[in-house]
């Protein structure tokens, strides 16, 4: 904060000085590199947001007109009782990109409930022209409808007031209209409010929205961009970059960028990042202080919002997560100081994750019904529930790590039969419903779609201990059957229409919708090359990298689903353990290292 101190943020800057050719030089070829990529929206598509950001506008005020007559107000004062949107997230930054979604705050007076968002303004989002998907989550953290307008992805929170009426000039920075809202509004209004902020706190605006595209763009391609995931989301990332433009105010893009990855790789956790010093306010709300609250105190990664009440955006952040975090902050560092060295081009740092081939073993977690709009309701209940999962998975002592990845796959598949379909619905796809397509089912009667989102956990086993013999024992059996228990608790989980299944697959057998085309042959050909390198070298046999596997307890190549009496052999190869092992790089987490057959016997349960 700049009053009084003559700098923005709770330390003064690490620098002042203005950066050095070399820094502008790589900020025009970072730039350059941003637009290859692809990243900016066209003018006809910032034209078509604003016109669907006009129309939703609209639309809530007719929402709040139709529920104020309901409840008996008068046409005026139904009329005069406003109701407004207000943007934020990547689209207020000034940082989202083509095909994102626009965060949209839905504010009501006093007389609106959440119930009437979800049950009215849900149906007339239904009805209104040019929508083609629409889905709410009412038990979500932050209770959310999505819904897609004439393209435009439209993420919709809800905000109720305690005023009878809204103004067009509302000014949601007055702490005192926090005053009545209970915790779901006010997280709804904070995330408003904490853009503002951070914008109001950075010393250049477009430095930091350039920085910040940059490393957006870097998390999305490591896969490491999912608030909901336990990785950090857009406003976590933000806050981030807004602190290191703080530190250094009058640098260019590219010296940020740079500096914010060796800041980062080096900062000492569970320190907070805070933009400015944490405020108290009069409002009997709760105000995120590790030394009052206990939970607040298991923060791994506190980045702490600068809007009142301060709240840490990163609450998600388990000890799996973490170190996949720290890891790519290490990787991040090294190819900028390549960079800025002239031995590396900036879309080193942008090459894609390897998560399906990072690991040996997986598990599949399908969500199916047979209803657009139900499977939309259900795969985003089962997602919000997916780091729950992560959570009891990283308790079992043989897993180092539980890595879950950032988004779900849809595939909907076309059955002749019943019986078809209850095998996909147990997460069994016969091959003929595998290749069978929309069209070659055209004028037929009977045929049943069953829609399936799948989310995938990669599983890192802790070496084996040295000295130790036989096999040892995965057992995954209760925190699959709890999981399955928390997620059946949804209030409207309907037991006939929606299924959930978790499975177990070895990483040969990952379903082909996960890779892009040529990526599996790709990573199946490099794993050939090492194991042909490794028969090849002088070492002795038993040092050699190779794979055994019990033929017996072999999964097949459909992956059978997880039952709860299910128990197989799997034989995991593993790898010998670096100098470190504190990094995943030096850990044998990889499908292509191995070294010597361990059996390892996983049970588990659904």
């Amino acid at each position: 904060m700049s009053s009084g101190i003559g700098y923005l943020g709770v330390t003064p800057p690490i620098s002042t000085n203005e950066s050095s050719a070399k820094e502008k030089e790589v900020t025009i070829t970072l730039m350059e590199e941003l637009h290859r990529q692809g990243i900016f929206e066209s003018e006809e598509e910032a034209k078509t947001r604003e016109i669907v950001l006009g129309r939703l506008a609209a639309l809530v005020k007719k929402f709040v007109y139709q529920v104020s007559l309901s409840r008996g107000l008068s046409e005026s004062a139904a009329n005069a009782a406003g109701g407004k949107i207000y943007t934020y997230g990547s689209y207020r930054l000034g940082v989202h990109g083509p095909g994102t979604d626009i965060d949209t705050l839905c504010v009501v007076p006093r007389h609106v409930t959440r119930e009437d968002f979800f049950n009215v303004l849900e149906g007339m989002l239904r009805d209104l022209e040019g929508v083609t998907e629409v889905s709410g989550v009412p038990s979500a953290y932050v209770p959310i409808i999505t819904t897609e307008i004439s393209g435009i992805p439209i993420d919709l929170v809800f905000a109720q007031l305690s005023l009878s009426s809204i103004p067009e000039d509302l000014d949601l920075q007055d702490d005192n209209l926090l005053k009545g809202l209970d915790d779901k509004s006010i997280r709804s209004v904070n995330g408003s409010r904490v853009i503002n902020e951070i914008l109001r706190l950075v010393p250049n605006v477009d430095v930091f929205r350039t920085a910040l595209r940059c490393i957006k763009l870097w998390a999305q391609k490591r896969a490491i961009y999912s608030n909901v995931n336990g990785f950090l989301g857009g406003v976590a990332w933000a806050m981030l970059v807004a602190r290191v433009c703080q530190l250094y105010p009058n640098a260019v893009a590219g010296a940020i960028v740079s500096r914010f990855f060796v800041i980062m790789h080096k900062w000492s956790w569970p320190q907070p990042v805070l933009l400015k010093p944490i405020e108290d306010g009069p409002l009997q709300v709760r105000v995120w202080n590790p030394k009052v609250y206990p939970q607040d105190r298991a923060h791994r990664m506190p980045i702490i919002t600068p809007a009142y009440p301060s709240m840490c955006a990163t609450h998600n952040v388990g000890p799996s997560t973490q170190q996949i975090m720290k890891e790519e902050f290490q990787r991040g560092c090294a190819i900028v100081d390549d960079v800025m060295l002239g031995n590396a081009e900036w879309s080193a740092l942008f090459v894609k994750h390897d998560f399906f081939q990072r690991y040996k073993f997986y598990l599949q977690i399908v969500a199916s019904s047979r209803d657009v709009d139900t499977q939309n309701k259900w795969s985003g209940t089962v997602e919000s529930k997916i780091r729950q999962l992560v959570m009891r998975l990283e308790y079992i002592d043989a897993l180092k790590l539980a890595h879950p990845f950032i988004k779900g796959f849809s595939v909907v598949y076309f059955c002749i039969s019943e019986e078809e379909a209850q095998a996909v619905s147990r997460g069994e796809i016969p091959e003929a419903v595998a290749q069978r397509k929309k069209e070659d089912l055209e004028g037929k009667e009977g045929v049943i779609n069953v829609h399936t989102t799948s989310f995938f956990i990669g599983l890192f086993i802790k070496p084996k201990e040295v000295g130790s013999k036989g096999p040892r024992r995965l057992d995954i059996s209760y925190p699959t059957a709890e999981f399955i228990k928390m997620v059946k608790m949804w209030e409207t989980y309907d037991e006939s229409a929606m299924h959930i299944v978790v499975r177990y697959l070895k990483h040969t057998s990952l379903p082909d919708y996960v890779f892009e085309p040529g990526e599996r042959e790709a990573a199946a050909a490099r794993s050939k090359k090492r194991t042909r390198s490794a028969k090849d070298s002088p070492a002795p046999a038993a040092k050699r990298s190779r794979t055994e596997v019990d033929v017996q307890s072999r999964p097949s190549s459909s992956a059978s689903p997880v039952r709860p009496t299910a128990s197989s052999s799997l034989v995991p190869a593993n790898g010998s353990a670096g100098s470190n092992p504190s990094m995943l790089n030096d850990l044998p987490h990889t499908s292509a290292s191995s070294q010597s057959p361990d059996p390892l016997t996983v049970a588990a349960s659904a």
